[in-house]
């Protein structure tokens, strides 16, 4: 379970160091672009990939649309947390298990039982409970869509990383390192586009704190891949306990250390969620 924890403390953490970009004006663009450089740099370090199997990876459609995906739903991730809230752009981010959940069961002809189908009913009516917003000011504009894109791009990586796992010619870590190279190469080429074109300066600090954005994403998932080994028997547990520790962790940092303010639906969908994730999960269903 140590495992797990620090899955979910590093998690909380680049949510959180989203929320502080804005207060500091980091360029959230270039942060993202040097965090998956940093991720590739720890990757090699930890997973010892062996070159070959780099080389040979079958650079396919899943890949590059894993390497176009995950730097723009960072981007929208970041735009949800800053502008909606660490609570809510974590519930949207955990309920996104909700689209693939649709895929096998509508795609693929899985069977769900009464639990999983009630689950998936009780995630609509969080979503729908999380986003409420009594009344919208003027400066809000379309924020609430922030979240949406989170929900539904999360949902579609989750689903293509599911397709990756299935390759079987290389380990599955060595896939996410040529990933994270894709990512970085397709974000490296937007921001020298944001350089030339637009004249968008390039910051050491943006590096830096791209480094520390990518340290913690980086062990967010080593220490999530370790829990599932360590527990190995229980997939289903590991996953319904990081969703919901982060869930819990992330709203009790956005309400009590950045004041974030919840209306009574909110309250009842963050509920709701932890319910819908915990009937989803659930071994027996």
């Amino acid at each position: 379970m140590i495992f797990l924890l620090f899955s979910i403390c590093c998690s909380v953490t680049v949510a959180v160091l989203l929320k502080l970009a804005k207060r500091y004006k980091i360029n959230i663009t270039q942060a993202v672009t040097w965090n998956y450089l940093f991720a590739i740099v720890l990757s090699l370090i930890f997973y010892k990939p062996s070159l070959t199997d780099l080389v040979s990876a079958p650079i396919d459609g899943v890949y590059i649309a894993l390497g176009v995906l995950l730097p723009v739903v960072f981007l929208f991730l970041a735009g949800s947390v800053r502008n909606i809230g660490i609570v809510k752009t974590d519930i949207a981010q955990r309920l996104s298990l909700f689209i693939p959940l649709l895929a096998a069961y509508f795609l693929f002809n899985e069977h769900f039982s009464t639990l999983k189908i009630v689950g998936l009913s009780i995630a609509i009516v969080a979503i729908l409970f999380t986003l409420y917003k009594k009344t919208a000011q003027k400066n809000e504009g379309l924020n609430w869509l922030y979240p949406i894109f989170v929900f539904i791009g999360f949902g579609i990586i989750d689903i293509l990383f599911k397709k990756v796992a299935q390759i079987k010619s290389i380990p599955y870590t060595s896939s996410l390192i040529v990933i994270f190279i894709l990512a970085f190469i397709i974000s490296l080429i937007y921001i020298f586009y944001l350089w030339v074109v637009k004249k968008e300066k390039l910051q050491l600090i943006n590096f830096i704190c791209g480094c520390i954005l990518g340290f913690f994403n980086f062990f967010n998932i080593l220490f999530y891949l370790k829990a599932h080994r360590a527990m190995a028997d229980n997939p289903s547990v590991v996953f319904a306990a990081m969703n919901i520790g982060v869930i819990i962790v992330g709203s009790l940092v956005g309400i009590f250390i950045f004041k974030e303010k919840l209306n009574k639906l909110n309250y009842w969908g963050l509920f709701l969620a932890l319910v819908a994730i915990i009937l989803i999960t659930n071994p027996f269903a």
